[in-house]
């Protein structure tokens, strides 16, 4: 049987994308065959090279004015499209190439703390800020918007009052890493 092939797109240090290296090393059914990265320097490179997974880094002209991010994918026979802590928005013509099969992680329960600038210890920061008594993880569909694709799946956890946004952004990327690989999985094997 052919393996479901899944490209990650990260442009951080790429502790969520490691999990999912890991979830899909031996996996039967799904192989993680590329890492996209929009920065040369990104932490995310090393980790995939761990795994000896190929990656590859591009430009803001290479992402937006040109299709090369889409041939280097279907040159690669890619499947499904992985989102792990990448700051650009999607341009349409990959979004059209891959209909619902881009899948994103957001660090709050949209429709909460969301949209453009929202990422990150932003979003934990403003968490604490509006006093809220809970956050946790939003699994979505990409569209051509921040943050608005259909809901996949969401994880909570409580925050206590004297929870720093450091407390809470530690609580949350342990939701992260527990949930969001077997989330993609249960996407890709059509689980939904």
């Amino acid at each position: 049987m052919n393996k479901k092939r899944i490209a990650v797109f990260a442009s951080g240090n790429g502790t969520n994308a490691e999990k999912i290296f890991e979830n899909f090393k031996n996996h039967d059914q799904v192989e993680v065959v590329l890492l996209l990265s929009n920065k040369k320097d990104a932490g995310v490179l090393d980790r995939a090279k761990k795994f000896d997974i190929p990656s590859l880094s591009f430009s803001r002209q290479e992402f937006y004015d040109s299709q090369s991010v889409l041939q280097v994918l279907h040159g690669h026979q890619v499947d499904f499209v992985v989102l792990a802590g990448f700051m650009w928005l999607v341009p349409s013509y990959l979004v059209d190439a891959f209909p619902n099969k881009i899948v994103n992680i957001h660090p709050a329960l949209l429709p909460k703390f969301g949209g453009k600038g929202m990422y990150g210890m932003h979003v934990h920061e403003a968490v604490k800020a509006a006093g809220e008594k809970e956050t946790g993880i939003t699994i979505h569909l990409v569209n051509q918007h921040y943050d608005e694709g259909s809901v996949l799946a969401q994880f909570s956890c409580d925050i206590e009052p004297n929870d720093s946004s450091e407390k809470i952004a530690k609580k949350v990327q342990v939701l992260e890493h527990e949930k969001y690989p077997k989330v993609i999985e249960n996407l890709v094997l059509n689980k939904f």
